[in-house]
């Protein structure tokens, strides 16, 4: 793990979720809806090829061509209601050169990372290179939450519901898309879509979802999003007393939203019988993980010890207490209600962001995948290797952490994209 990430952790303000889990009924519908984005061929019938998409400004600037542009989400008529008025309107930025070298045009998607608000980041460190370098032109769409599309009450970058990020993550696969279609239109190709962090994730999630071959370069993602908020350095940032007195409070939490939740680690490990078992069977030694996890989680480090978090969920206690006495587990209730809170987001992560419940894309050859070694925010220990879920991807690991190599990496980050298009072009062009 990266001490640079864990420090650089500490001097940001930022926290999310302080609004706890969001409208338990929005978040049933969300739920719902992912069932339908996961299967690419009922996804592509909610964005209409001809999707309407409006150019406001073309302006020149040195060697470059910037067009402006907004579309209404088409999240908006898919879940009425539950976005904010703020974030209905897509923005975005295309980065063109002033003319075309070849007879090709190939545009790579950018999609924003954790904080990235507006499109001069994105511009500076990817587009304008790629241009020059490749020439490879660029669309930047602006994060729902993020910049112009940020709510009033929103300070910052800080989600205020977890049901946020899942709006947020729809919203960017129907709204990907849209710009995809309007590539085609206008005769743009090879198409591309990237992304660091939260961006890489976001952008395989669209990916998954577009019916022809396209590159995809996820940069500091991995397969699902639960790690990162229950194992990585954000899970300091994240307040999980509040979370906790709301899952017990309301009861539908658990008894009809936690009903829809499919994460294919759970299914991979194994099933709560088998986990309480595995609880019994290396008691005392559970009981000791336990009370390194209280520990752990006083201290503002939640990943928990192996055994205890494969053992301890809501469908496990009952299996615990013919194990332990019932003196001891009254001591450690307040431990398992935050075991039960950290699993329900471990679950409601899986089921919306995991890409084990998403299609494969069309082809995998044509995804190359940036991780790094000791990345402390995108913990990758447990989890199912993005590569294997992809197989025919290519996964390239970098020699640092998650934020190194956002400072120090951006020309691998740029080369792959690059050797992407260049596979691309070759295969189908």
């Amino acid at each position: 793990m990266s001490q640079f990430d864990v420090i650089y952790r500490r001097f940001l303000l930022t926290k999310f979720f302080t609004k706890g889990w969001g409208d338990p009924e929005n978040l049933k519908r969300i739920f719902d809806f992912r069932k339908i984005l996961s299967n690419r061929d009922q996804c592509q019938q909610l964005v209409p090829k001809d999707y309407p998409i409006h150019i406001d400004k073309d302006e020149a600037q040195s060697e470059i061509r910037i067009l402006h542009g907004h579309f209404k989400s088409p999240f908006v008529d898919q879940l009425p209601g539950i976005m904010p008025k703020e974030v209905e309107t897509a923005k975005f930025q295309i980065i063109l050169p002033m003319q075309w070298k070849s007879k090709l045009k190939p545009v790579c998607l950018h999609l924003a990372g954790t904080g990235d608000h507006g499109f001069g980041r994105r511009r500076m460190l990817l587009a304008r290179p790629l241009l020059k370098e490749a020439g490879i032109a660029s669309i930047i769409l602006e994060n729902p939450y993020y910049g112009v599309r940020k709510p009033k009450d929103q300070w910052r970058s800080s989600l205020r519901n977890v049901s946020d990020l899942f709006v947020m993550g729809g919203a960017l696969i129907l709204e990907s898309l849209a710009l995809l279609h309007w590539c085609e239109r206008h005769g743009y190709g090879p198409l591309g879509i990237t992304g660091i962090s939260m961006g890489g994730h976001m952008a395989s999630l669209a990916a998954t979802n577009w019916h022809k071959p396209i590159s995809l370069i996820p940069c500091l993602s991995w397969t699902t999003a639960s790690g990162v908020f229950t194992q990585g350095v954000l899970s300091g940032a994240i307040p999980w007393k509040l979370l906790e007195d709301q899952y017990y409070m309301d009861s539908i939490y658990e008894t009809e939203v936690a009903s829809r939740i499919e994460s294919p680690e759970w299914k991979r490990h194994c099933d709560s019988f088998t986990m309480g078992q595995d609880f019994a069977r290396n008691y005392p030694q559970s009981l000791q993980d336990m009370e390194t996890y209280e520990d752990h989680l006083e201290h503002g480090h939640y990943r928990p010890p192996e055994q205890f978090r494969l053992a301890l969920n809501s469908n496990s206690v009952h299996l615990v207490s013919d194990v332990v006495s019932s003196k001891k587990i009254v001591a450690k209730r307040s431990e398992v209600s935050r075991k039960a809170a950290l699993n329900f987001m471990r679950g409601v992560m899986d089921e919306c962001t995991h890409l084990g419940n998403f299609c494969i894309p069309v082809d995998p050859s044509l995804i190359v995948i940036l991780t790094a070694k000791h990345d402390a925010y995108m913990p990758r220990n447990n989890l199912m290797a993005l590569h294997e879920l992809w197989p025919g991807s290519e996964m390239r690991e970098l020699d640092c952490g998650h934020i190194a190599a956002f400072l120090f990496k951006q020309k691998e980050f740029r080369k792959a994209i690059q050797d992407s298009f260049k596979l691309q072009i070759k295969k189908y062009l």
